[in-house]
């Protein structure tokens, strides 16, 4: 059995926010082009809408993966015991959990007020109770009600890979036949139409969170193989770099090319086909990202650097705040026609709305208002702001 560690000052990994923002980039993209999948299919660029939707489907599984790998990585080598789980869950309740009900309230009132606005008042209140606990307030949510699971099983993970750093290497492994198994029992054991609501538990991401506690416990020691540079160059790492980007390049196509299939011909193949493909691709992406990351805060101008930063910062209300401005985009400025480039033009805008109108507003909100925790969870000053070097934000936002 391990020997209890001693708490060290763990470096600062600040490309971690780059991996947010183009996680977040990715969110925003499958949701702006949603309708386009459905009403583009006679466009001769139908390949590219349907590209842009699932190639970008990494946002949720990388955000899921960097809360593991922070978590880990911060908390591994404390004690733990009772002060640091009850810091531990305060922090969680503040930061995640009030943000999450709230914008539950928020989007289940304005379904609320345009689709159900005559339904008894005991019918709304075990409505939003029932959506509330399994997080279908609204279509996106189902992210923060698996990050909560997570953090409930946490603290077990923490304990098991703490008493044994051998059974702690064997994360990834046990992370991918949880998952797995999961996948086959509701295929194959469960009766049909087997697990509700099957994306909305923690299960069906359980490889993502053990590949994260896997990096998080082990990084200081495998950081090399991550980071791409010519000082960590060497024939293994060489060969694992380019087997790691052609394994996601051929599984991203793949993952694509069986939607488009799917969607603009009908053609059906087998759901563990979906499931492999979306795993391999969203998995090796996670990794893939990590690199770019470090590429881009070594290589890359601060103007290009610096916005990302601050959009990986605030991102957790960027994604919570986000569905409103396409929502409203879709009802209020809805495309009545004209030529091809205005449709095209109209799905960008959509997507920019998104993110200009959730950056301002998160921004504004996180700067202006008194207790914005309560809304968007805790995000840092913008570096202009800040007093003193800014220290490690763990508890809030996604990915944190």
């Amino acid at each position: 059995m391990a020997t209890e560690a001693q708490p060290v000052k763990k470096d600062k990994i600040p490309e971690l926010q780059l991996v947010r923002a183009m996680a977040i980039i990715g969110v925003l993209s499958v949701h702006s082009t949603s309708y386009a999948t459905l009403y583009m299919k006679e466009s001769a660029y139908y390949f590219l809408y349907n590209f842009a939707n699932i190639f970008m489907k990494f946002g949720t599984p990388t955000f899921i993966l960097l809360s593991s790998f922070v978590l880990f990585y911060n908390y591994y080598s404390r004690p733990l015991n009772k002060s640091l789980l009850v810091s531990f869950y305060s922090r969680r309740l503040l930061y995640i959990i009030i943000p999450y009900v709230l914008f539950s309230l928020f989007y289940f009132a304005i379904l609320h007020v345009t689709h159900y606005p005559n339904r008894p008042l005991g019918e709304t209140l075990e409505s939003f109770f029932n959506k509330l606990i399994t997080g279908k307030a609204y279509t996106h949510l189902y992210f923060v009600f698996i990050s909560i699971q997570f953090y409930i099983l946490f603290p077990l993970v923490l304990w098991l890979f703490k008493r044994s750093e051998a059974l702690a290497k064997w994360a990834i492994p046990i992370g991918l036949a949880i998952q797995w198994g999961f996948v086959l029992l509701n295929k194959y054991v469960i009766p049909a139409p087997g697990v509700p609501n099957k994306g909305s538990w923690a299960f069906s991401y359980m490889a993502y969170f053990m590949l994260g506690a896997f990096l998080g416990i082990f990084y200081p020691k495998i950081k090399k193989w991550v980071i791409m540079s010519r000082e960590n160059a060497s024939a293994g790492r060489i060969a694992f770099w380019i087997g790691l980007w052609a394994f996601w390049l051929a599984a991203g196509i793949g993952h694509v090319l069986v939607y488009y299939y799917n969607r603009l011909h009908g053609d059906n193949f087998n759901t563990l086909l979906y499931e492999f493909f979306w795993n391999a691709h969203t998995y090796a992406c996670a990794l893939v990202l990590l690199q770019i990351a470090h590429l881009l805060y070594k290589n890359s101008s601060r103007l290009l650097v610096r916005p990302m930063e601050r959009l990986g910062e605030i991102s957790f209300g960027v994604y919570l705040i986000h569905p409103f401005f396409l929502l409203v985009y879709r009802e209020k400025l809805v495309y009545t026609g004209g030529s091809s480039m205005l449709l095209h033009a109209w799905y960008a805008g959509g997507f920019l709305l998104a993110l200009i109108g959730s950056w301002i507003v998160v921004s504004l909100v996180t700067r202006y208002l008194p207790f914005s925790w309560l809304i968007f969870g805790q995000v840092p000053k913008p570096k202009r702001d800040r007093q003193a070097p800014a220290q490690p934000v763990v508890p809030g936002g996604v990915g944190r």
